[in-house]
């Protein structure tokens, strides 16, 4: 677990990597997670990553890749 991933809802990392990524096919090509792929929606998503620990690994990993770049990308 990521340190601040309890501060930081699931709900509001999800939507910060769909803006990043464009959405799902940005996302799920990215991360090639069945709930990403097929017939996705942000409520599907948040409850396979709640009860699936690989999947969440992934997405914190994801996570912290994309704040990198964005601290990266501030002058």
């Amino acid at each position: 677990m990521i340190f601040g991933w309890c501060f930081k809802k699931y709900a509001d990392i999800l939507d910060e990597l769909l803006d990043y990524y464009g959405g799902f096919e940005g996302l799920s090509r990215k991360i090639e997670i069945r709930c990403f792929c097929i017939d996705p929606s942000v409520k599907s998503s948040l409850r396979f990553l709640r009860t699936t620990p690989w999947a969440r690994e992934k997405v914190e990993s994801l996570y912290l890749y994309v704040l990198r770049q964005k601290a990266k990308q501030k002058p």
